[in-house]
């Protein structure tokens, strides 16, 4: 009886988790073939229960015009999320607040490429940084702080 519990709690646990998988949409992420970085944030988001598709792209800047991101946010990096612009190193569970909360912005950046951000993991740094709203009006402000 004990087995027939355990194997039951496993698959409500692998159905749960199935659930979440599903409910988060693709994420279509434009990268440079040459970075490496971007691969690995790609891993982040996967392990966070999210399903990348990786576009690879030799003229990222026109990508970035293509989805309105403002030069000074500017990362490696791009991705559409739902509706949403991602831009560089934005860890899975802001984006995830993002789709929760659903405000009236393009999308988020991780300006630069922060030591110690998603993809950007260095042994013994963790640098502060601000992941920031941006809209098409040119509009930006703190989305969330790390620190």
């Amino acid at each position: 009886m004990k087995s027939l519990q355990f194997v039951f709690a496993i698959v409500l646990t692998l159905a749960a988790h199935a659930a979440v998988a599903e409910s988060l949409p693709e994420v279509l992420m434009y990268k440079d073939p040459n970075c490496g970085c971007c691969g690995a944030w790609a891993e982040r988001l996967e392990a966070a229960g999210f399903r990348v598709k990786t576009v690879e792209a030799a003229d990222m800047q026109a990508v970035k015009r293509r989805f309105g991101v403002p030069e000074r946010l500017a990362s490696c990096h791009t991705a559409k999320v739902g509706n949403y612009v991602i831009e560089g190193h934005v860890p899975p569970a802001t984006i995830k607040r993002l789709l929760h909360e659903k405000p009236a912005v393009t999308g988020l950046s991780a300006p630069g490429m922060p030591a110690g951000a998603p993809g950007m993991e260095t042994p013994g740094r963790k640098d502060p940084y601000d992941v920031v709203s941006f809209d098409g009006a040119g509009r930006s402000r703190v989305f969330e702080r790390f620190r």
